[in-house]
């Protein structure tokens, strides 16, 4: 039997949370099964129960899942502080990348080089996202029921075109009219219906440390909000008052900031409306400029909706407003970024501490669980539709070569255990190879 688990020093999260924001490749589906493997296989921080919950309820939110999902691990285990550490060592590294891109492409157009690197990135990531469905539905779906679920969620949204809303309200009543009939079925993770709490011994944060975590309180919660809607909405403010309301940074701002608030579903659902909004009404760029950015944001680390900050930045570089062009580019990504991530951890903060006091709730804790299932059908359709673009890259035109990489990277991941590390490496390497060798 397994020892307890000791509880990570703050220095030593750190160094796994910036671990994770560098390899945080393949979308929400990579990044979901990154931080599973790293908190609760590798280092046994956080029980499987505890994590799914925690996935449970950021799948209900709006805006990028994943690093809402590292803000709550993160607050777990260290409180406030270590929600923050999360969620900005989750952020930053691809931010800081795709910014530098950013500049690039600008400034130099697109190099044959880099192009070479992120073709063989791609397959790499295919190979990852194809992966970690598997490892999610594994840990998920325990039950024939779950897999119609699942099914029926990913049948929804990919053949029928369903909005993940609608698919979530449906699991969530699913899970609320028959969960408490049928417990053995739905409540995977609240140990009802005579499953015993097994995990509860060997990690950190179990279902034994629920006494530990202070209860809320409104006043509290009150203050929480208060604060950070302060920290996301001061610096629209600001922008309005120096800039005035309708400077390029404003609009950004405001409109980021609405994105926010409605973007159930991740990055997939929300950018049809903001490809739309930022290139037919804002004239923010082009549609190749826009179809451009998600291609790199689907390559670096870091949530996919990383390419509203490529947004933000070519419609600071094209409509610079009496500003440097790379200046207003840059205040351009920045407040791009920060409407985008900053409303996860107002939603976490606020939220997590009364999320955490319904683990006991066997109805909710169903429809939860029920939501999940539903959810690796989601994820599912993801990683076809990405790995569609890959291998038909325009229409008619077929692209074997990411197909057979993609075949062996997952070759390399299931049966010979190869990291994340090796892999993306792999992939790069083989990318930049290609393009000197005249293959592509």
């Amino acid at each position: 039997m397994e020892s307890p688990a000791e509880h990570p020093t703050f220095r030593e999260a750190l160094r796994v949370w910036l671990k994770i924001g560098l390899l945080s490749f393949g979308g929400p589906a990579g990044q979901i099964a990154l931080m599973h493997r790293e908190l609760v296989e590798k280092h046994r921080w956080v029980s499987d129960r505890r994590f799914l919950h925690a996935l449970n309820y950021c799948m209900l939110l709006p805006g990028p899942e994943a690093q809402q999902l590292a803000v709550y691990t993160g607050w777990l285990l260290h409180g406030t502080r270590g929600g923050l550490a999360a969620g900005a060592f989750f952020v930053i590294p691809g931010a800081l990348l795709m910014l530098a891109i950013s500049y690039v492409y600008v400034l130099f157009g697109k190099l044959p080089w880099m192009e070479a690197v992120f073709y063989g990135l791609k397959a790499a990531v295919m190979a990852v996202v194809l992966a970690a469905v598997l490892r999610l539905g594994k840990k998920v779906l325990k039950h024939p029921v779950m897999w119609v679920i699942a099914a029926a969620s990913f049948t929804a949204i990919f053949a029928f075109g369903v909005a993940f809303p609608l698919i979530v309200l449906a699991a969530l009543l699913i899970g609320l009219v028959f969960g408490p009939r049928y417990p053995r079925i739905f409540d995977g993770g609240g140990g009802h219906g005579g499953k015993p709490a097994a995990d509860s011994g060997n990690y950190v944060i179990s279902d034994g440390i629920s006494a530990a975590i202070a209860p809320p309180t409104l006043p509290g919660t009150l203050l929480k909000v208060a604060f950070w809607l302060l920290v996301w909405l001061v610096p629209l403010g600001l922008c309005a008052l120096f800039f005035g309301p309708e400077h390029v940074l404003t609009n950004q701002g405001v409109f980021f900031s609405k994105a926010a608030l409605v973007t159930f579903g991740g990055a997939y659902a929300v950018l049809p409306y903001v490809a739309q909004q930022a290139v037919e009404v804002h004239g923010w760029l082009s549609a190749t400029q826009m179809m451009d950015g998600l291609g790199l944001a689907e390559t670096t680390p870091g949530p996919l909706i990383l390419v509203l900050q490529f947004v933000g930045f070519l419609g600071g570089w094209n409509a610079p407003g009496g500003m440097p062009p790379l200046l207003t580019a840059t205040l351009a990504a920045g407040i791009t970024t920060w409407c985008t991530f900053i409303p996860g951890y107002l939603f976490i903060f606020a939220g997590a501490p009364f999320i955490e006091r319904t683990r006991g709730d066997l109805r909710l804790n169903s429809a939860l669980s029920a939501v999940t299932a539903a959810v690796v059908g989601v994820v599912l359709n993801l990683a076809v539709w990405f790995s569609w673009h890959v291998v038909v890259p325009k229409p008619g035109q077929f692209d074997a070569i990411p197909l057979v990489l993609a075949a062996v990277f997952l070759f390399l991941i299931q049966s010979r255990k190869w990291d994340m590390i090796r892999i993306v490496g792999l992939g790069a390497a083989l990318g930049l190879a290609m393009h000197l060798v005249g293959v592509r």
